[in-house]
């Protein structure tokens, strides 16, 4: 039987918290994940990270685990030392015991010891796309995962399920959200599934945190002489005074018209200038005249001319 660790395994240092552990497994079983992974071994390698996580995240089996000390080396002949079981088993570990066969001998010598107890299934990890709207306004909908089981000969197999996902008002990019008991099973229950929220890109608007940003095209005579401008939002139309002598990425502010929140985003409305086509010579003409009598020279602080 050969030792493992189950820092190294995680990708952790032994004084790491339990948040930085959490964080660890969430990235290996995504980028792990049977049904996803191109990675060479993804199952074998899945099963550890899983493992590993099982003990690391409980206070009581990871410091039975830490009582071992580090000076074993991964891979090296591991026998459990004299009184092991006594210590392991006894009230430091909380009966948390495990058996079957989804662990290896390493973890059975160590945890299972011959009596039945419970094990909470592993956590999981899924992704969710969904459109800006549903993230302003909140959102119910069905939602179709197929996640690996654990057969009754331990082996990895396919189950597909629908979920009606209720997206909290308000959420943000990257935010997870937790389904209790949604994860792999166990003969405690199951684990959690955290479904992780990408948002997809927007026609007009580009989201950075609470704040929503929108591109406003205006002609060059509202931009000189002021105008009021019907401005889109999430929640409904609004009207916008653009002062008179806007400029190209000036940028207007719509206070709390951003993303929900404890407190609210805002909504920035950029101006872009857009001159009209020259398609006539009437239009050819106009320019003429703006040209001759303005006597505009945008570029007189390079004094070049």
């Amino acid at each position: 039987m050969q030792y493992r660790d189950y820092y190294r395994i995680m990708g952790v240092e032994r004084t790491a918290s339990a948040e930085d552990i959490k964080r660890a497994y969430r990235k290996l079983a995504r980028r792990y994940h049977p049904d996803v992974s191109k990675e060479p071994k993804a199952e074998e390698r899945f099963k550890e990270i899983g493992e590993a996580y099982e003990v690391l995240r409980d206070p009581e089996k990871r410091a039975a685990y830490d009582r071992l000390g580090s000076q074993w080396q991964p891979d090296q002949d591991f026998t459990p030392p004299p009184g092991w079981a006594r210590t392991a088993h006894g009230n430091a570990a909380g009966g948390h015991v495990f058996e079957g066969d989804n662990f290896s001998d390493f973890f059975e010598s160590l945890f299972g010891g011959g009596r039945r107890g419970a094990a909470r299934g592993s956590d999981e990890v899924a992704h969710l796309t969904i459109t800006l709207e549903e993230a302003f306004h909140g959102a119910t909908r069905p939602l179709r995962l197929t996640i690996p089981r654990h057969d009754a000969h331990g082996r990895l197999a396919p189950e597909t399920r629908t979920l009606n996902v209720r997206i909290p008002k308000g959420v943000q990019q990257g935010q997870q959200i937790r389904l209790a008991g949604q994860g792999n099973p166990g003969p405690a229950g199951a684990g959690d599934l955290y479904l992780e929220i990408a948002i997809a890109p927007h026609a007009l608007y580009r989201v950075d945190g609470r704040d929503l940003y929108l591109t406003a095209p205006v002609s060059p005579w509202e931009a000189a002489l002021g105008a009021r401008l019907k401005v889109p939002t999430l929640a409904g139309t609004v009207e916008l005074r653009l002062p008179e002598g806007s400029q190209s990425g000036q940028k207007l502010r719509l206070k709390g018209r951003g993303m929900p929140g404890a407190t609210p985003g805002d909504q920035y409305v950029l101006i872009e200038i857009v001159n009209p086509k020259v398609d006539s010579e009437h239009a050819r003409e106009l320019y003429r005249t703006l040209a001759r009598d303005l006597a505009f020279d945008p570029r007189a602080h390079w004094g070049t001319t």
